[in-house]
C-alpha cells in the first residue's frame, strides 16, 4: 500500500479535529458574564458622574495609523500586532490599544477645534503575545480619553475616577498608584543621550531586547521586566533630574491635588510606559494579587498625539483599565456570588395551561419589567419540570395545569405559588392576588 493511500486510510478512520477557540482568545460563558456586568454597570457610573461620554470605535484600523501613533519600535508594533492585508491589498490591524482609533475618529470628524471632550469606550484589544494568566491575544479595555485640558487638574481627575472606582469595588487594598514624569520632547532629548552613554558604558549586561532598543528606543529598556537587567536600571540615570520648571511644575501640581484628596501614590522613576506618545505625566494602578501581570490600570499624557495624527494641536491625557485582569481582582468578591437566578419559574402542564401561561407570563411581565421570569417550554410532566425549576435556583415555582386554567384556555382563574428556597406550604392564588404577592415580596 503506498504511504498516500495509508495517509488517506488513517484520515478516514481518525474523528475529524475539535473545533476550539483560537489559542489566547477565550469565551465569556455566561456563568461569568454576570460579573461582567456588574463590574461594567459601577464603571459606567462613575464615568457618567464624572461627564464622560461614549464613543464606539472599529476594532480594525489602518496599520499606519499605529505605526504612527504607538512607534514603529515598540514590542507591540515589532511583534504583537494582528496585521494583514484585505483583499484591496490594503494593510490594516486588529486594534492592540484604543487611543490612537478615537484621535483618528475625532480628527476625522472635525471634532476637536476649540472643544474640551470626555469620552470613553469599551471592547476588545488584540495582541499576539504569549498567552498566560492575565495577558490574552483577544483581551477587554476600558479607555478614557480627556482632550482639551492642559493642566495637571485633569490629570487628577482620572486618577480620583480611578480610586472612587478601585473603593467602590473594594479593591483600594490591592492596588498601587505608581507615578512618573516623562517631561516634554525636547527633554527627553537631553536625558537619552545621558541613557544611552551610561547603557553603552554597561553594554556587556545588555540583553538583545536592551541591545535592540538602545539605538531606537533607549527609555523603554527602563521597562525590561529582565531579572538580570534590574540591577543595571537601578543605576541608571533618573528621568526627574533632567526636567524643565515647566515639566516640574505640572508634576507638582499633580501630586499637590492627590494629596489634598488623600490619594495615596507612589513616586517610580522608573516608569516609562510602552507607547511612544505619552509626555508628562504618567501612572499605573498596580497589584501583586495577579503575578507577573500586575498592571490593572495604566495612562498618561499625550500631548503631542493629535498633531502628529494631522489634527490641531490639542492637549489630552487618558487611561485603559484591563478588564481581564479587574475581574480577576474581584474573583472573591460580593459581586462574583450575584448570580442572576430567576426569580420565579412559571411550570404549566396541558396544551390550555401553556397557552394560558405564555399569555400571563407576558401581563407579568408588562407589569413588572424587572421581574427576572423563566418560563418552563418543552413540555413534561410536573415533577420533571419541578425539577428543572428547582435547578433553576428559582426562589417560586408558579404552577399552572388543568385545574387552574379551566377549559377556556385563555386568562387562568387561579395560579399555584409554591415556595422552592424554604418549606413553605404551596398556596393557590387569583391572578391579582398573584400580582399584589410579586409587589411586596420583590418591589416593595
Amino acid at each position: 500500500m503506498s504511504t498516500t493511500s495509508k495517509a488517506a486510510k488513517q484520515n478516514r478512520k481518525s474523528p475529524r479535529g475539535k473545533l476550539q477557540a483560537v489559542r489566547g482568545m477565550h469565551d465569556i460563558l455566561f456563568d461569568e458574564t454576570h460579573l461582567w456586568r456588574a463590574a461594567e454597570a459601577i464603571l459606567v457610573q462613575g464615568l457618567q458622574s464624572y461627564g464622560y461620554q461614549e464613543i464606539r470605535l472599529p476594532s480594525v484600523e489602518k496599520t499606519e495609523l499605529f505605526k504612527r501613533s504607538i512607534g514603529e519600535v515598540t514590542d507591540i508594533v515589532e511583534k504583537e500586532m494582528y496585521t494583514f492585508e484585505d483583499k484591496s491589498g490594503e494593510s490594516l490591524t486588529l486594534r492592540p490599544e484604543g487611543t490612537a482609533g478615537c484621535v483618528r475618529a475625532l480628527i476625522e470628524h472635525g471634532l476637536l477645534r476649540g472643544q474640551n471632550l470626555r469620552l470613553w469606550y469599551l471592547g476588545p484589544m488584540f495582541r499576539h503575545e504569549r498567552p498566560q494568566k492575565g495577558r490574552y491575544r483577544q483581551f477587554h479595555q476600558l479607555g478614557v480619553e480627556a482632550l482639551g485640558h492642559s493642566g495637571p487638574d485633569v490629570d487628577a481627575e482620572l486618577i480620583l475616577l480611578n480610586w472612587r472606582w478601585f473603593k467602590r469595588l473594594g479593591l483600594e487594598n490591592k492596588v498601587e498608584l505608581q507615578l512618573n514624569c516623562l517631561g516634554t520632547l525636547a527633554e527627553r532629548r537631553i536625558y537619552r543621550e545621558a541613557l544611552v552613554a551610561y547603557f553603552r558604558a554597561h553594554e556587556h549586561a545588555l540583553d538583545e531586547d536592551s541591545r535592540r532598543r538602545l539605538t531606537a528606543n533607549p527609555l523603554r529598556i527602563l521597562d525590561s521586566k529582565h531579572p538580570d537587567m534590574q540591577a543595571l536600571i537601578e543605576g541608571a540615570p533618573r528621568l526627574l533630574d533632567y526636567l524643565g520648571e515647566q515639566s516640574r511644575a505640572h508634576f507638582r501640581g499633580l501630586t499637590a491635588l492627590l494629596e489634598a484628596a488623600s490619594v495615596p501614590y507612589v513616586l517610580n522613576p522608573r516608569l516609562v510606559r510602552g507607547l511612544d506618545y505619552y509626555c508628562l505625566t504618567v501612572f499605573e494602578w498596580v497589584t501583586t494579587e495577579l503575578g507577573a501581570q500586575g498592571t490593572v490600570c495604566a495612562g498618561g499624557r499625550y500631548d503631542t498625539l493629535v498633531e502628529q495624527l494631522g489634527g490641531p494641536a490639542t492637549p489630552a491625557v487618558g487611561f485603559a483599565l484591563g478588564m481581564e485582569r479587574l475581574l480577576a481582582l474581584l474573583a472573591d468578591s460580593p459581586l462574583a456570588d450575584a448570580v442572576e437566578t430567576p426569580q420565579i419559574y412559571l411550570i404549566r402542564v396541558g396544551a390550555e395551561a401553556e397557552r394560558a401561561g405564555l399569555i400571563l407570563s407576558e401581563r407579568l411581565r408588562d407589569r413588572f419589567p424587572d421581574l427576572r421570569l423563566t418560563v418552563h417550554c418543552g413540555g413534561g410532566s410536573f415533577k420533571s419540570q419541578f425539577k428543572k425549576a428547582d435547578k433553576s435556583g428559582a426562589l417560586y415555582a408558579l404552577i399552572l395545569g388543568e385545574e387552574e386554567v379551566g377549559a377556556t384556555g385563555g386568562s387562568p382563574l387561579r395560579v399555584g405559588i409554591k415556595p422552592l428556597r424554604t418549606l413553605a406550604e404551596q398556596s393557590t392564588v387569583s391572578q391579582e392576588q398573584l400580582f399584589d404577592f410579586i409587589q411586596q415580596r420583590f418591589f416593595s
